[in-house]
């Protein structure tokens, strides 16, 4: 509709001073042009945005996916295991047995597996290579709240032709053959429930 303005005219009276009428032109609607989303991400922002991602998604597809493979992932040429799964089960530290270990981690007998965790090698520190060590997947976290459990280490044999340095307690990746193999002190206390045959060993 258009806009009337009605004005008076001054000093006229009668009835030939009748009010002037101007039509003024409607006013035109004012639409913000957008421009299209790829123009408007500034590109720092997106970079911090996906850095963020990558730190928050990451860690939580892998747990994720460890919570639905029950700890096991099946890499094709080898069984990515969980090594704090594969630890959480009660087991009797005197009179535990195999049979006590999860089914499917006793599955991984004989399996070429890839463990992820810390080297515990206090005996033979500084030493340029070793041959044997045990793993955990956390020293602080598995040996200092409470007693530490045989089922948090594994017995680490290296096998001989290949070299594995000390990395003190650095997260490491390790590469082996797996077997359930309960070592036992002589007083009968159980001190390792599972074992590996080591053959790569690199940093995390």
């Amino acid at each position: 509709m258009s806009n009337i303005a009605v004005e008076e005219t001054a000093g006229s009276s009668g009835p030939s001073s009748a009010p002037s009428i101007h039509q003024t032109a409607p006013t035109p609607h004012r639409f913000a042009v957008r421009k299209p989303l790829y123009q408007r991400i500034n590109p720092r922002a997106a970079l911090l945005a996906g850095i963020a991602l990558l730190f928050i998604g990451g860690p939580f597809y892998v747990w994720a996916r460890g919570v639905i493979d029950g700890g096991i992932i099946n890499e094709g040429d080898y069984f990515h295991v969980d090594l704090k799964a594969m630890s959480r089960f009660n087991l009797d530290q005197v009179n535990g047995s195999p049979n006590d270990v999860p089914a499917r981690f006793r599955a991984m007998e004989g399996k070429r597996v890839l463990l992820d965790g810390q080297m515990w090698a206090p005996t033979s520190a500084g030493a340029d290579s070793i041959n044997y060590f045990q793993l955990v997947y956390s020293i602080s976290k598995c040996c200092f709240n409470g007693p530490p459990l045989a089922q948090h280490f594994v017995d680490a044999n290296v096998v001989p032709g290949h070299t594995v340095y000390n990395y003190g307690q650095d997260p490491i990746h390790v590469w082996g053959t797996m077997h359930i193999h309960f070592r036992k002190e002589p007083g009968g206390v159980i001190k390792a429930v599972y074992e590996v045959d080591v053959d790569k060993v690199e940093e995390m």
